[in-house]
C-alpha cells in the first residue's frame, strides 16, 4: 500500500502542491498524512500515527527529504528504521527510492554525513566550551547560594541550629539546593570504611 506524508511549518502554509504530486504518484487522498509543524520536532502527531501504521511491503512517499524531517540524523534514523521493517521510501523530487539501490546508496551516504555532522557538533561544542574556560567562564547553572550564603548555612548545620528544610526556607531554596551545598561530615563518618 501507498502512503504520503506532507508537512507544512504553519497553518498559513499551502501544502496543496504536495498534496497534488503524491496523488499524481499514486497515493490515495485518504492515505496522506498532513502535519502543520516544523520540521525540527522529531514527534509529530500524523507522521507518528502513519508510521505506525506502515507493514512490510508498504512504501512511504514524501515530494522532497526536508518535508520529512530537517535533522539529517533523524532522517536517516527514520529512513534504517523503514528498511527494517522492509517500508520503502520514494522521494517524488529528488528522485530517491529505497526500492533501487541507488536510492539505498543515496542513505547510506546520508548516515555518513549524519555521524559527520554530529562528530562536528561534538568538536565545535568541546572547543567552545575550551575557549570559555581560557577565559575564565566556566559552564553550568550559577550556584543558588552565594559562598556567604552556603558558609551560614553550613554553620547552621553543623550547629545543629536549624534543620535542613529551616536553612532552605531562610533562603528561599528548595531543600534539595541546600543539601547540594552542605558537607555532611557527619553522615560521611557514620559509613563504614
Amino acid at each position: 500500500m501507498l502512503f504520503g506524508y506532507a508537512r507544512v511549518s504553519t497553518a498559513d502554509q499551502n501544502p496543496d502542491h504536495q498534496i497534488d504530486a503524491l496523488t499524481r504518484a499514486g497515493v490515495a487522498i485518504e492515505n496522506i498524512h498532513l502535519d502543520k509543524i516544523s520540521g525540527s520536532k522529531s514527534s509529530r502527531p500524523q507522521l507518528d500515527m502513519m508510521l505506525r501504521m506502515l507493514r512490510a511491503g508498504d512504501t512511504l512517499k514524501v515530494t522532497r527529504l526536508d518535508r520529512l524531517s530537517r535533522s539529517v540524523l533523524h532522517l536517516v534514523t527514520l529512513g534504517a528504521e523503514l528498511r527494517e521493517r522492509e517500508v520503502g521510501l520514494h522521494v517524488i523530487e529528488q528522485g530517491i527510492d529505497t526500492a533501487t539501490a541507488e536510492g539505498r546508496a543515496m542513505f547510506g551516504m546520508l548516515s555518513v554525513l549524519a555521524e559527520l555532522q554530529r562528530e562536528l557538533i561534538i568538536a565545535n561544542t568541546r572547543d567552545g566550551l575550551a575557549a570559555a574556560r581560557a577565559r575564565g567562564r566556566v559552564g553550568g547553572r550559577r550556584p543558588r547560594l552565594t559562598p556567604e550564603q552556603a558558609a551560614l548555612a553550613q554553620e547552621l548545620y553543623d550547629k545543629r541550629e536549624k534543620t535542613v528544610q529551616q536553612i532552605a526556607d531562610l533562603f528561599g531554596v528548595p531543600r534539595s539546593t541546600t543539601y547540594g551545598h552542605l558537607k555532611r561530615t557527619d553522615v560521611e563518618q557514620r559509613t563504614p570504611s
